[in-house]
């Protein structure tokens, strides 16, 4: 049971979702290679037998990052919307298994709740979504309610005015720290509307197409994207690039920092990103100053990608510090 007496650590903002994952046979698909990237090709007009399916309930990225601050000990909480059906009590059951407080998850008694298909192709895969239209409303905080920090995620389209709301809340609270990790309909909202959230934010994290799309920097030269970042207010910049690793700035210094080598090849990569982030940020919000921090998330994303879904090999502190033991000799940040 969680107990709502507590003072959170840190409330998780943005849409849950039942992920239902349908594993793929590489003999009924085929990947094209284009000028716009790799295709799945699946044939139309017949049956398709497929290998397995999983379905994960309690996901999406704020979810997600819920889940990774609950693992590394932090007081987590989730503030989302359900609808009133078996879905919903679905994902409720799940948060509350993996020690998230479910008190700010409204139910929308006439919706449903989300649910995406994901096509998984080996290690890559295709996600059908739909995000339904729930009303959004920025919750109303006893004293005891106000958490330490805000981490910010993916939320529906129709969700706008509801940045408003929560930047005029941050502006009445000063000392609750933002970290914004932008969802598509964010990052198409573009800087300018959302520029109170990206002058507020402690930490935004974005992978290197992201942020050269969004904050219209060089992609080619890092120093480049980081200063745009950094001329919107954001105190800490921090862009991942795949397998080159990850930067971070916190507007003085600028570190990289390489992957931590896979055990094994990925099983799944859905929430790489999301256990980069907020693992990051939990080393963040636990007193650790950037070079640290970065020590701290590659490991998480690696392994949650040893795993189906975006949750299951998310690590303990304790876990993480055993890789962190392991390590090879060049895994460190470097000063760039």
């Amino acid at each position: 049971m969680t107990d709502k007496s507590a003072k959170l650590d840190v409330l998780s903002v943005g849409d849950v979702v039942i992920d239902d994952f349908i594993d793929l046979i590489e003999k009924y698909e085929y990947i094209e290679q284009t000028d716009k990237g790799p295709i799945l090709n699946v044939p139309l007009g017949t049956k398709i037998p497929y290998e397995k399916a999983q379905v994960i309930a309690g996901v999406g990225n704020a979810p997600n990052a819920a889940v990774a601050f609950a693992r590394l000990g932090l007081k987590s909480g989730l503030i989302s919307n359900i609808g009133g059906d078996k879905r919903g009590e679905e994902i409720i059951r799940a948060l509350k298994h993996n020690k998230v407080d479910t008190r700010f998850v409204h139910e929308n008694t006439d919706k449903l709740s989300n649910y995406h298909y994901v096509l998984q192709y080996e290690a890559e895969r295709t996600i059908f979504i739909k995000h339904e239209e729930y009303d959004y409303e920025w919750p109303r905080f006893r004293p005891n309610d106000i958490p330490k920090w805000i981490y910010f995620s993916s939320i529906s389209d129709n969700a706008l005015p509801y940045h408003d709301e929560m930047a005029d809340w941050l502006d009445e609270n000063p000392d609750v720290k933002l970290a914004f990790q932008p969802g598509t309909f964010q990052m198409q909202a573009g800087v300018e509307r959302l520029s109170r959230l990206y002058r507020r934010a402690e930490i935004v994290a974005l992978n290197r197409e992201e942020a050269t799309d969004v904050f219209g920097g060089n992609h080619e030269d890092i120093h480049d994207l980081l200063n745009k970042m950094h001329e919107t207010g954001i105190k800490i910049a921090l862009i991942t690039d795949g397998p080159n690793g990850a930067y971070a700035s916190d507007g003085n210094k600028r570190w990289s920092m390489p992957l931590y080598p896979d055990p094994a090849p990925p099983v799944d990569r859905t929430g790489a990103g999301d256990s980069f982030a907020s693992t990051f940020t939990a080393a963040i919000m636990k007193g650790a100053d950037v070079p640290s921090a970065l020590l701290w998330a590659p490991i998480n994303s690696m392994s949650v990608v040893q795993h189906v879904g975006a949750q299951e090999g998310l690590l303990s502190e304790d876990q993480i510090d055993y890789y962190l033991r392991n390590a090879p000799k060049n895994y460190h940040p470097t000063e760039m």
